[in-house]
């Protein structure tokens, strides 16, 4: 549904997105995910056709951006990170302005309009002036004006921007559903919504993808993956790290600092050693106080990827 190819944008002699490259298929949700600076937006716009590129192409649901702008509008929803609202409007007469300008048949948009505010949960607040409304609320109305002409596809820019902890739930429900039949781009900073919703992951930095992956494929890139926190007491706190790195399930042991008389190791294993660990502890006579599989986070696989960038 979107292919990115080539894509470059430059301003005068500064480069924003150099031969950026991807693709997503249909009823996919793809993070994208970046520090500031470094061409989320503008790669966004590129895709939408609200800024042209300066090399390569961009194809949108079967359509090229820079050739057919107009047919690629239509069939994408955009929510930018700050909404375009017209503050004096309310949000039944803006609405209703966006679904002409979408050109919704009359026949069918006060079905459509309230059809959309009350997925977004905006049902009675037609009168609201757009310009009385909390960042929350925006960030709905915003929502509504993205997918009112039922786009095959969106691109999300922090659409959880200014939502309260259940409003963010309720959006991340919504998100989820609308990808049942279309195809999203979301782009956050709350990288936990990314690990929620997205199942692959583009990390663009200094204007270039660095990572296109899975979410386990990226936690590879943390440290090696999966490890295990163990921590042992017995009276010769030495002997304990080279018997648990004997055993055959074992991988690595790396020591850490002693906590209260108890040996701390961190284990990487090729899978779950705490079975053999625990049998090799009752034989022993080793106390168990903690037996602990810590899967790294997108937050630790984007730090360590943008960071061995810069």
């Amino acid at each position: 549904m979107i292919s990115a190819q080539q894509l470059t944008k430059r301003f005068g002699s500064l480069t924003a997105v150099e031969s950026v490259e991807f693709q997503v298929g249909r009823g996919e949700i793809l993070g994208f995910i970046g520090p500031n600076g470094a061409g989320k937006t503008t790669t966004m716009r590129m895709l939408t056709g609200f800024l042209p590129a300066t090399e390569g192409r961009a194809v949108v649901a079967g359509h090229d951006v820079f050739d057919e702008p107009m047919q690629v509008r239509r069939k994408v929803g955009y929510l930018p990170e700050t909404p375009p609202l017209y503050r004096e409007l309310t949000i039944g007469a803006y609405l209703r302005f966006v679904s002409e300008i979408r050109g919704i048949p009359r026949g069918d948009r006060v079905r459509r309009i309230g059809q959309v505010m009350d997925e977004v949960g905006l049902a009675g607040w037609e009168d609201r002036i757009l310009g009385s409304l909390s960042k929350g609320y925006r960030q709905r109305v915003g929502l509504a004006q993205a997918i009112i002409h039922d786009p095959p596809v969106l691109i999300l820019d922090e659409p959880t921007s200014g939502l309260d902890p259940a409003q963010v739930a309720g959006m991340r429900d919504f998100v989820r559903r609308l990808a049942e039949s279309r195809t999203v781009i979301l782009s956050t900073h709350i990288l936990p919504e990314v690990e929620r919703l997205c199942s692959r992951v583009v990390i663009i930095s200094k204007g270039r993808i660095v990572a296109d992956d899975s979410l386990d494929g990226l936690r590879r890139h943390a440290g090696g993956g999966v490890r295990y926190r163990i921590e042992l007491r017995d009276s010769d706190l030495l002997a304990i790290p080279a018997l648990v790195g004997a055993l055959a399930q074992v991988d690595q042991v790396i020591p850490g600092p002693a906590d209260d008389g108890f040996a701390v190791l961190d284990v990487k294993a090729p899978d779950d050693p705490r079975t053999a660990i625990a049998r090799l502890a009752t034989q022993k006579g080793w106390m168990i106080r903690a037996m602990e599989r810590h899967i790294p986070s997108l937050e630790e696989a984007f730090l360590a990827i943008v960071g061995a960038e810069r």
